[in-house]
Formats: C-alpha cells, sequence, structure tokens
C-alpha cells in the first residue's frame, strides 16, 4: 500500500537523483563504533546492523526535517532498535541535532500502549518520498503492530 500525502515532506529529492545515504548524515567512525553496538547487543551480523542502522538514521533525519508537521511517524520495533542505539550515544546525537534538526534536540516520548493505526507503514511511504532507499522487509515486520511513539509526535 502506498500513502498519498496532501503536502509534501520535506527533505524529498528529484526522483532523477540518487537515493539519500545515510552514511552521509553519520560519519564513518560513528557508523562503525553504532554497528558495533548493535551486533553487540543484539544478535545481528554485519549486514543486519548495517540495515537497521541506515533505516533508523532515514527516520531520525526524516523527523527532523519535518519537525512541526504532525506527521505521526513512528518505527515498528526492528528500526526502533537503531534509533535507540543512534540516541543513546547523547553527545553525537546531539551533534546530530545540532546540525539536522536547528539545534534542537529530539526527545524520545514512547507510550505504553502500541498504536495500531497504519503509522509505520506510513513512515516507511514517508521516508520513501524523502528520498531513502526504504528497506521494506524490516518496516513490515512490525507493520501490523505499529509503534508506541506519542501521536502527533515530531519522530520519536
Amino acid at each position: 500500500m502506498t500513502a498519498v500525502l496532501e503536502n509534501p515532506v520535506r527533505g524529498t529529492t528529484d526522483p532523477l537523483s540518487p537515493l539519500r545515504n545515510p552514511h552521509d548524515y553519520i560519519g564513518d567512525a560513528q557508523w562503525a563504533k553504532l554497528i558495533g553496538l548493535l551486533m553487540r547487543d543484539y544478535p545481528f551480523d554485519s549486514v543486519m546492523a548495517e540495515r537497521v542502522l541506515g533505516q533508523a538514521v532515514a527516520y531520525l533525519i526524516t523527523a527532523m526535517e519535518n519537525k512541526g508537521r504532525g506527521l505521526g511517524m513512528g518505527p515498528g520495533a526492528i528500526v526502533d532498535i537503531g534509533v535507540h542505539m543512534v540516541m543513546l550515544d547523547t553527545v553525537e546525537f546531539f551533534a546530530l541535532c545540532e546540525r539536522f534538526n536547528e539545534g534542537v534536540y529530539l526527545h524520545h516520548v514512547p507510550e505504553v500502549e502500541m498504536k495500531v493505526d497504519g503509522s509505520v507503514a506510513r513512515t516507511a511511504d514517508i521516508l520513501a518520498a524523502s528520498g531513502w532507499d526504504v528497506d521494506r522487509p524490516l518496516w513490515a515486520a512490525d507493520s501490523s503492530n505499529c509503534t508506541p511513539c506519542r501521536p502527533g509526535e515530531d519522530g520519536h
């Protein structure tokens, strides 16, 4: 299913230009560190860790680019692992917010109950519309359970 957005999301690239690369937003040393942490803390090999981190970075940057728009974005459980890993390195995450979120810290505001409203699938569509290569199997794995992120939040 493809969602049609009334107002195009910010960060959208020309359809003829190359897809956005998560590495462009996280430096090589930090990328390697986060991959190592994902492999240390979860049963991920390097391929899975790269997939999860890439989608997490795409999600966070897209949330930052669209703050204040109330898109109700939220990752599923698998992508959320990568989001949390990025956010847990608070010094580096704050620097990311400084660069891409106008210096405003992107807070984490989870709810206890999962929203069963299609927000995970819609978020994947928003990422695709923003020019990212969306790893659909990672998003589809959780799309029926959805996300615990607070409705109306800018990201996480």
